[in-house]
């Protein structure tokens, strides 16, 4: 792979802040990365997963070749396929029978030509994007209170607010960045208030003034309650209601009929009566309120009422889009916005259109495309359903893993299965999505991209590559494109370059619009290539060359009578009660150091080391009733599906209440992945899945036999009941779990895939059922495995920090090697423990240590002394527990 040495300034590719960054390349051709101190979302600051973007940009596991039912394709063999084979099933079964699933980690670029082709080539909007699992709802709560998905804030405002609501985010794992914005902001003014509306008490919690752990699903009846206690306290803005809203009076009175007794909205929520009464009078004492909301308040059967909810007590205080003032919708991905802005949802048209007939005749003339769609396709997961059933026949997958991701997630496996042709586009070659195509696609990945994504507060900033793409992987507009010209569209297709679809995508967001949309990025429509790749971070919209840093503080918003309409919403249940067969509401999300289904961030060892295997939280007095315990094997079935994961006991989790990371996969463990479990019970109105409340219920799990395996080869999982693969510096590390009884070292070594052949070391006790071995050579340990009882200390204890540490050396020496199958590290060399700052990778066991002999006393201290919890500071509430 080749590599420039000139310094490039990009993006990250993981959360929506959108961070800059700058790439750079020593004479050695070593690549390292580190923030764009002039980038305006980041100033510089990287979370542990943006600093360690250099270990992700290698080739291994890398999709290198088009390939066409396993066999390697050119990429004219390809493109030609995809074209004749999508137009053989749209002339045999009419553009319904075709469908795009796309994904936030395309750059917008790419986005609009997959938009641009489906609906206005293949004549139909069954295009959705993974957007639909983070984002719709708050598209659609948008869309409701304002006429428009535009978010009226910007960062600046989270260090404005007195008073900072984080509600459904764990702001602190999700956006480490903004978390350490906010938290700078409290440190400088003591007296802010920070709320955090969470089931879990999470990282987040570390700066709040109040927690209030909610029952899941009650947040409308949370925020009725605070519109009917403002009315009652004369705290409404009368004036601002009168002069720029609509609906008050019916939103009052649903609001009051849903929640007017404190005791009553106390009860349903489970927050005691005090904690309720004293955020809403915060509410009403600070007019300079931020309510940040995300997948907590999305992820739901009534997504979009919650964030409605939340939104009506804003406009109903006057605080849209003024300086501290605003609801704020935290975008889960990099450019989910950017994909809504070109339409990447089934349900919208390009540059925030509808399909209306005006709409649909501008765009269609824009494209000079034949076969427009004329109404909305398909949501994710109805387009997952459809293709079970067989109305869909063909899937082209871009950049998105949903046999991981989508709720119920055994059923988008039959729906592949049936599906009469399955395309995917990615980067990576093994995922468990990949598995099910008959046309692969090398995708270019981050670092080699070129084009611009839309961070959470409307700032487009360009992503550009410092690498050659490895193999003959393309970026996806080109792709895209190629297969437009084979399906005989090359006069609508054009392009050469990403800056060419940027050209057509600003002039579209201008087509009608004379202030329509605040969408409108038109300004920028005659870049020449060079002002392309030079433009600078900018919010839309673009006016006279200059961004709009917050938008409606006028009071004129983008419906039709420029007037914000109040939505009158009412609590409703979960779509799924609990019952006494499935009597725990098991939640899911993202850990701090992993994204989205791992294809990435397992690559880059630093990451795996805080949370190495798939995990469940429970409350002590869950565990108690269930017979767990701590750091047990833990079964959690569904009606859907069921997992098994290792029990973390907190009691940062409400009893009854079960949590699980969405991370894992086949590809990096075995039978963990819990989108299998998720219920796929979906909002009405945005199709967001509720995957933050299914039924479901835990039962311990005792395995025949447990071990771990290290290994200097990257192997397959092993196919045991439960494994978990963790990539080090210099190993794989293999947790492993069976059903099976071990006989002997033998049934290990097959049950694994290894051969005896140059075995060096070997402790086998038949009676024990206890086997250690290891392999050695002039090049040092390659391989070693421990296998025991379910029950074995010296499984259980054995220092896989010390083991790992030797895979680091030459050759090892002979009191390492007499100490190797032992587990167990010579005299003077420390066990660190687990990873809790992943930045300077330091462990659990240094930081207790380094408290209990310095009489350490706060979390700065600790970082004077380790380092740790002082670049990103996403560890700081961790080590805040240990003292």
């Amino acid at each position: 792979m080749e590599r420039s040495s000139i310094l490039n300034k990009t993006t990250c590719p993981y959360c929506g802040v959108g961070c800059g960054i700058e790439i750079a390349t020593d004479e050695q051709g070593k690549t390292t990365v580190r923030g764009d101190t002039d980038h305006p979302a980041n100033f510089g600051k990287l979370c542990s997963k943006g600093s360690t973007l250099a270990h992700t940009l290698v080739e291994e596991g890398r999709l290198l070749h088009p390939k066409i039912n396993g066999l390697r394709a050119s990429w004219d063999q390809a493109t030609q396929f995809i074209g004749r084979q999508f137009q053989q099933i749209l002339d045999q079964h009419g553009p319904g029978s075709v469908a795009f699933y796309v994904s936030g980690q395309l750059l917008t670029e790419d986005y609009y030509v997959a938009n641009k082709l489906m609906k206005g080539f293949l004549g139909s909007a069954n295009i959705d994007t993974n957007s639909r699992l983070c984002m719709s709802s708050a598209v659609a709560a948008h869309k409701r209170a304002f006429g428009e998905d535009a978010v009226p804030g910007c960062y600046e405002d989270l260090e404005l607010a007195d008073l900072m609501i984080l509600t459904g985010s764990n702001t602190a794992w999700c956006h480490p960045i903004l978390f350490q914005r906010i938290k700078a902001a409290k440190e400088q003014r003591p007296k802010m208030k920070v709320v955090v509306i969470d089931p879990r008490k999470t990282a987040s919690c570390e700066i709040a003034d109040l927690h209030l752990p909610i029952k899941p699903g009650m947040d409308v009846k949370l925020f009725n309650g605070l519109l009917h206690y403002l009315a009652e306290h004369h705290k409404l803005d009368t004036t601002y209601i009168a002069d720029h809203s609509d609906g008050i009076h019916d939103t009052l009175t649903y609001a009051r009929q849903d929640a007017a007794d404190l005791d009553q909205v106390a009860t349903a929520c489970d927050l005691p009566v005090q904690d309720i009464a004293t955020f809403y009078h915060w509410f009403a004492q600070h007019e300079r309120t931020v309510t940040c909301f995300s997948q907590g308040i999305n992820q739901s059967s009534q997504g979009t009422d919650k964030g409605n909810a939340i939104i009506n007590c804003h406009i109903a205080t006057g605080r849209i889009g003024k300086p501290g003032a605003t609801p704020f919708s935290l975008t889960g991905q990099p450019n989910a916005m950017g994909g809504r802005e070109v339409g990447g949802l089934s349900n919208q048209l390009a540059a925030h259109m509808e399909f209306n007939a005006s709409d649909l005749k501008r765009v269609k003339h824009f494209w000079k495309a034949p076969n427009m769609a004329t109404h909305a396709g398909l949501k994710a997961v109805d387009l997952f359903d459809a293709i079970e059933r067989g109305g869909v026949k063909a899937i082209w997958i871009m950049g998105t893993n949903p046999v991981v991701s989508l709720p119920d997630a055994d059923q988008v496996k039959r729906a592949l299965q049936k599906a009469q042709l399955v395309v995917v586009s990615d980067c990576i070659e093994h995922t468990d999505t990949s598995a099910f195509a008959q046309v692969l696609l090398p995708a270019a990945g981050w670092g080699e991209k070129d084009g611009t994504v839309t961070n959470s507060e409307r700032r487009i900033s360009r992503q550009r590559g410092v690498l050659t793409s490895a193999g003959e992987a393309r970026q996806d507009w080109r792709i895209l494109t190629d297969v437009a010209r084979a399906m005989g569209y090359s006069s609508q297709f054009p392009y050469q370059t990403a800056g060419d679809v940027f050209r057509e995508h600003a002039a579209l967001t201008g087509l009608a619009n004379n202030g329509k949309r605040q969408l409108d990025i038109s300004e920028l429509e005659t870049l020449s290539d060079a002002e392309y790749d030079s433009l600078q971070p900018i919010q839309w919209p673009v006016m006279d060359d200059m961004g709009s840093d917050r938008l409606y503080g006028n009071g004129r918003f983008s419906t039709q009578n420029k007037r914000a309409q109040l939505v009158p919403v009412r609590s409703k249940p979960t779509a799924h009660l609990l019952t006494q067969q499935w009597p725990l509401a098991l939640n899911t999300g993202r850990v701090r150091d992993q994204w989205h289904t791992m294809t990435r961030t397992a690559l880059a060892p630093p990451l795996t080391a805080h949370k190495a295997e798939p995990y469940v939280e429970l409350h002590p007095d869950t565990a108690r009733i269930y017979g767990v315990q701590p750091h047990s094997f833990v079964k959690v079935s569904s009606q859907w599906g069921t997992v098994t994961l290792k029990a973390d006991i907190t009691d940062s989790i409400r009893p009854g209440d079960v949590f699980v990371p969405m991370h894992w996969n086949d590809q990096w463990s075995r039978n963990s992945r819990i989108g299998a479990v998720v219920n796929p019970a979906v909002d009405a109105i945005s199709g967001q899945p509720e995957s933050k409340h299914t039924p479901c219920l835990i039962e311990p799990w005792q395995p025949q036999w447990t071990g771990f395996l290290f290994s200097r080869k990257n192997r397959a999982v092993p196919e045991s009941h439960y494994a978990a693969k963790v990539r080090g510096e210099f190993f794989y590390r293999y947790e492993l779990a069976g059903t099976q009884p071990v006989h002997n070292w033998h049934d290990v070594l097959e049950q694994l895939n290894l051969s005896e052949d140059n075995l060096s070391l070997l402790y086998e006790d038949p009676h024990s059922k206890s086997y250690r071995c290891a392999w050695t050579d002039e090049a040092g340990i390659q391989a070693c495995v421990f296998i025991g009882p379910a029950d074995s200390s010296t499984i259980r204890d054995a220092d896989r920090g010390w083991l790992s540490s030797l895979f680091a050396k030459a050759e090892l020496s002979p009191l390492e090697r007499k100490a190797l199958l032992s587990g167990k590290s010579p005299a003077g060399v420390e066990d660190c423990g687990r990873t809790v700052c992943a930045c300077f990778g330091v462990g659990e066991k240094t930081i207790r240590k380094a408290i209990k002999e310095n009489n350490l006393t706060n979390a700065a201290e600790v970082g004077q002394l380790l380092k740790a919890g002082t670049n990103c500071g996403s560890c700081v509430a961790e080590i805040k527990g240990f003292l």
